[in-house]
């Protein structure tokens, strides 16, 4: 019999200390129905708090032959699994989020905007303008809002355009910068979480 397992990353598991096959991976079994299967215990909660646990796809090998000698086990996802435990379900709190969201968005707004306004400043654009406007029109003007206005909403809609997501409208099927950000954010963090969780279990080794 051949047996096709297919681990995720990262996977969340709540009250239930007796982690099952299905809640970290997909299972496909030549010839016969995968419910059996999806229902074996591979790992265990040690303790009722709320922690993440690294399991290996070696563990699931090991339980499935232990269910089913002989057969043929092969992974076709990750080596290693995030398992985090939660005793609750976590309660969501909507104020609480708000405000996060709020203080970061502000933070973000006074970074972005220094920053375009020390490049500004080191472009000397207001002298480009000047020159621009001077060429143009044959007259002087320090800020001429013929140009100013112009790049002003220009800037503003390169941003929107550029970052794709504009509340619920989105310009293409796209991921964001930031979702790709984002994602890659995750993938490292995880990556360094499975890094840290190997040398504990490995007693401090190099």
């Amino acid at each position: 019999m051949d047996i096709y397992i297919k681990p995720v990353e990262k996977a969340q598991v709540v009250r239930n200390r007796n982690v099952q096959l299905k809640d970290v991976a997909e299972v496909f079994l030549d010839g016969q129905t995968a419910g059996e299967a999806e229902r074996l215990v591979v790992f265990q909660i040690p303790e009722e708090k709320k922690k993440t646990y690294l399991v290996s796809v070696l563990d699931i090998i090991r339980e499935l032959s232990r269910k089913y000698p002989g057969a043929s086990i092969s992974n076709v996802g990750e080596m290693d699994i995030l398992v985090e435990y939660l005793p609750e379900p976590e309660k969501k709190q909507p104020v609480w989020t708000a405000a996060k969201v709020l203080v970061i968005s502000l933070i973000l707004f006074a970074g972005a905007s220094t920053t375009i306004m020390c490049f500004h400043s080191d472009a000397q654009l207001p002298l480009i303008f000047q020159n621009v406007y001077y060429i143009f029109f044959g007259e002087n003007r320090e800020m001429p809002a013929m140009l100013s206005i112009p790049y002003s909403v220009g800037l503003g809609l390169g941003i929107i355009i550029f970052f794709n997501h504009f509340s619920k409208i989105t310009l293409t099927e796209d991921p964001t910068p930031i979702e790709i950000e984002m994602t890659t954010y995750e993938k490292e963090a995880n990556a360094s979480i499975i890094d840290a969780l190997e040398r504990k279990k490995g007693g401090g080794g190099k």
